[in-house]
């Protein structure tokens, strides 16, 4: 896979963020370093081995949900600092 200016803007178009010049150079070595891994583990042989899907043999080890602790709305919303009658407020944080 060719790494280039291009991909890196679009990535980080992608991923809202920006970069530099210097840090573009940088994310598109660092690239280039994940790409070559990948393609070093895909020449192992691993015909026979099973796809590992769980970390370990225990499956669904969940605790029962147990309510605790319950405030009112009133006391939530104390400490807020922008809210309603009903809810906090929050600024906008996507904008595109």
């Amino acid at each position: 896979m060719n790494i280039n200016d291009e991909l890196v803007d679009k990535l980080a178009d992608l991923a809202r963020l920006e970069f530099n010049a210097l840090e573009k150079k940088a994310i598109k070595k660092d690239l280039e370093q994940m790409i070559d891994f990948i393609d070093k583990l895909n020449e192992l042989d691993t015909t026979g081995v099973e796809p590992l899907l769980h970390m370990s043999n225990n499956i669904n080890i969940l605790r029962e949900d147990e309510t605790q602790g319950m405030i009112n709305r009133d006391e939530a919303l104390k400490n807020a600092p922008l809210h309603d009658e009903q809810f906090f407020k929050v600024p906008k944080v996507i904008r595109k």
